[in-house]
């Protein structure tokens, strides 16, 4: 079989660039060399394609980052044409798949997968609708909800719509404190925690730099519990683990700068609440209409109303740092993370082959 071009998309314009710019390091450093032509390309903060030539000096100098292609020298690239180069006449073109490793808003909520359909490319991950449901808190919950998933209490509002008395009223919905979110953002940037009314107010401001909408949600006094989820139409759930938070709550720097939390793989817990918490991954999995993969995160809640487990959010491009769940979580169920690399790219190819298939005229 030919190599398969890996077009490893990193950067983009997210405040979740630097993270994605630390993925896509490890991924390539990761990548099976025998199976892949490996193509990293970056995107720029403004949206700009370049070439990310930069990269194999970072791989080689044995760096913990790739470079972000807003430092990028490399020529600027055409979309199109960078996933799908030209083919000289008589030559079989070469299978290509590409990697989307851009966080958050424009890489990760279905923007830049309908450039993938549209181009007629495979690509790992969840497919337009299921990635911009997951990065939509608000619709995600909606969503959930119809299914019937149990969730922590929130409530959500756009920009515009909160009047004198908006925070007062989430004091007594929700009580406090809660926590406040931009709606579409991941990593935990933007997220405050508020314990009374004025700080409610101050921190739907930080939320509303990120987004014009917002999430609010009752904090919960339990364990947070993650399950990597992988698969197509027959997903297949990972063993659950446990994150303690090294800081008040787990936050941007817990994930990705100091790595205080406390990553306990295999959870702690009973067969029976294994098998609950892996069957409601798949159940929310499948809910949001989520292809490839995700990491569906959880509060196991044992206090208070003592609901058990509840779906906090899916993430369709989770981190993948080598202190990321998502990859540990496999590594732990059996699939090393060069293994777990070329699965994604089978399950690519084993949908765009499968939707290739479905009739265009009546």
């Amino acid at each position: 079989m030919d190599k398969i071009r890996l077009v490893v998309l990193f950067g983009g314009r997210s405040a979740e660039h630097e993270v994605s710019c630390t993925s896509a390091l490890h991924v390539l450093r990761a990548a099976d060399p025998d199976r892949f032509d490996v193509v990293p390309i970056g995107v720029t903060r403004e949206g700009r394609w370049v070439e990310a030539g930069d990269a194999v000096a970072a791989l080689g100098a044995g760096a913990s980052a790739l470079p972000s292609p807003d430092d990028s020298d490399g020529a600027e690239l055409d979309p199109l044409p960078a996933i799908v180069p030209s083919v000289p006449a008589g030559q079989a073109p070469v299978p290509v798949v590409v990697l989307p490793l851009m966080h958050g808003p424009m890489g990760e909520d279905g923007t830049v997968q309908g450039l993938f359909e549209l181009a007629g490319v495979p690509y790992v991950g969840a497919g337009v609708l299921g990635s911009a449901l997951c990065m939509d808190k608000s619709a995600a919950k909606r969503m959930l909800s119809a299914h019937g998933l149990p969730q922590p209490r929130w409530l959500t509002a756009a920009a515009g719509g909160f009047d004198s008395g908006f925070a007062e009223q989430v004091v007594a919905k929700l009580g406090a404190p809660v926590f406040v979110k931009p709606a579409n953002l991941g990593s935990s940037v933007g997220v405050t925690k508020a314990s009374s009314a004025a700080e409610i107010s101050a921190a739907i401001d930080e939320a509303l730099r990120y987004d014009d909408h917002v999430v609010i949600e009752e904090a919960i006094v339990g364990r947070e519990i993650e399950v990597a989820v992988l698969g197509n139409r027959e997903p297949r759930a990972s063993i659950p683990g446990e994150i303690v938070p090294g800081h008040e709550f787990y936050d941007f720097d817990d994930k990705y700068v100091d790595g205080l939390a406390d990553l306990r793989i295999p959870a702690p817990m009973t067969d029976e609440a294994r098998r609950t918490v892996q069957e409601l991954a798949i159940t929310a999995y499948q809910a949001l209409y989520v292809d490839g993969m995700a990491r569906v995160d959880f509060f196991y809640e044992t206090e208070g109303l003592a609901r058990g487990f509840l779906v906090n959010e899916l993430n369709t491009i989770p981190g993948f740092t080598p202190i990321s769940m998502y990859p540990k979580l496999w590594e732990a169920s059996g699939l090393p993370y060069s293994e777990l690399i070329d699965e994604l790219v089978r399950l690519a190819l084993e949908r765009h082959d499968r939707r290739k298939g479905f009739e265009t005229k009546r």
